[in-house]
């Protein structure tokens, strides 16, 4: 969304201008249809590339075998490592996985996963999202894979299914993979990350992270295993006194409640608020499992912290909020458990990246009958998808009202949208002016006591814009034609 940059470069040069994929017309048509499909992110590949020439361009491009989702992907990804190695400060790799839903796409049936319920056919998509905790800014993806979930062989043992690649639980491993052996980084993970053996990857990473615990596993109290006693880390973190309170944002969400044997599922709609917490900490040994072997590790503990995190009064009909944290971050004092708490906070733009890939840019739309075809087609919208956060980020910047909008938009956009909000040509605006219209032409009211417009509100207004950009442009020209 962002057209230039401090380089005057577009978004398709920035992120795809190295591209390796074969010969140098194909890099231009590749950074062509990044900048096209920013102005158009929403609906169908008609929609976003609504010349015919460019369409038919874009589908010939990705029927090349150079074009795959990888070579695809490989120069964002790069840039985003630069990014990260220039900033010089910790910054956060978000990890999570979205399903991506192309059952209707017959010609692919037989050779996509089951998703959902097992009915429907795509990709598990394994994302690895790059977030600065400062400003809660994405930088881009550090990684993404596009997973085929399989049906478990009958009779599999223990061991073989330890041993299969496609195991679903090896994606947070294969996730990092590519990452350096850097106390920069902070891998953050949702509970399904908890992992013995994923555990134990990130605690010889030589990277930090914070996993979300799912299971009450078996502990030692403290760091020295001859000395510790035994519990589990639900039942002793529970014990733990209070170091001190703040606030957390929580976020809507619908939540899914299974039941343990039998009964209907139960679904909790939870608001958006600010909950007041409570916050405790303590040093910890993770045992490995006892039993038979699901993963690949060493039979010696892990050295982490334990962080729990919990509301003390809820709102009524709210499940109350209540997080275990696993950390290598050292916690000395409540300052410091603060700290880790503002890092997993950061979790939920990973659900919103998502939100932006399959909502703003219908990401699961593309009608390809190969997946050849389709993956260099997904890697492309999911960086464009960044642009939809990107958004947001700019207009939230500190400096935002200081920068011309000029920095980052091309002129013809300011004059259409200041004369569109005051009947009058802006040329001097700030990119905060810039971005409070565009939020108003996306329905946002502006007022003092609304929150700041979201990603979702500025994309509906940055569409209208596009349109009556593009109106305005075809006014010219029948003003030269006469």
């Amino acid at each position: 969304m962002i057209l230039r940059s401090d380089s005057n470069k577009s978004f398709g040069k920035m992120h795809f201008g190295n591209a390796v994929l074969g010969d140098k017309r194909r890099t231009d048509r590749l950074v062509h249809c990044a900048d096209e499909l920013c102005r158009h992110p929403g609906g169908t590949m008609p929609d976003k590339l609504n010349a015919p020439a460019d369409l038919k361009a874009f589908y010939r491009l990705c029927d090349c075998p150079d074009v795959t989702h990888q070579a695809v992907l490989a120069p964002h990804r790069a840039r985003t490592m630069q990014t990260i190695e220039q900033l010089r400060r910790p910054i956060l790799i978000l990890h999570d996985a979205t399903e991506l839903d192309y059952t209707k796409h017959f010609s692919l049936a037989g050779d996509l996963g089951q998703i959902g319920n097992g009915k429907h056919r795509g990709y598990i998509c394994q994302n690895s999202l790059a977030v600065d905790p400062k400003t809660r800014e994405v930088i881009g993806l550090t990684s993404q894979i596009l997973h085929h979930r399989v049906r478990a062989p009958k009779k599999e043992t223990a061991a073989q299914r330890r041993d299969r690649k496609t195991r679903e639980s090896r994606l947070w491993l294969q996730g990092t993979k590519e990452l350096p052996s850097r106390r920069q980084l902070v891998d953050i993970c949702d509970q399904g990350a908890d992992t013995f053996e994923f555990l134990q990857h990130e605690y010889n990473s030589g990277r930090r992270f914070v996993i979300r615990s799912a299971y009450s596993r078996g502990i030692f109290i403290g760091h020295n295993a001859s000395k510790g006693r035994s519990s589990y880390i639900r039942t002793y973190a529970k014990r733990l006194p209070s170091l001190g309170e703040r606030t957390v944002n929580v976020t809507s969400k619908m939540i899914t409640k299974s039941p343990k044997k039998t009964g209907k599922k139960k679904i909790l709609r939870r608001k958006a608020r600010a909950a007041t917490v409570r916050i405790s900490a303590a040093p910890i040994q993770v045992k490995p499992p006892s039993g038979v072997k699901t993963g690949d590790y060493e039979q010696v503990p892990v050295t982490v912290w334990v962080i729990r995190v919990w509301e003390v009064n809820p709102p009524r009909g709210q499940e109350r909020l209540e997080w275990f944290l696993l950390t290598n971050e050292p916690i000395e004092s409540f300052e410091d458990a603060c700290r880790v708490v503002e890092w997993y906070e950061c979790r939920w733009i990973i659900e919103e990246y998502h939100k932006a890939m399959k909502t703003g840019c219908g990401i699961e739309n593309p009608q390809f009958t190969t997946e050849a075809r389709l993956q260099p087609a997904i890697a492309l919208i999911s960086v464009v998808a960044l642009t939809l956060l990107s958004l947001r980020d700019a207009s939230r910047r500190p400096d935002a009202k200081k920068r011309r909008a000029t920095d980052l938009f091309s002129i013809d956009y300011i004059e259409v949208l200041s004369l569109w909000r005051h009947k009058t040509v802006k040329s001097h605006w700030t990119i905060h002016d810039f971005f409070y219209a565009l939020a108003r032409l996306g329905g946002h009211q502006n007022r003092k006591h609304d929150k700041q417009p979201g990603w979702l509100v500025l994309w509906r207004g940055w569409n209208k814009l596009q349109f009556m950009l593009d109106g305005a442009r075809a006014a010219k020209l029948l003003n030269k034609c006469g």
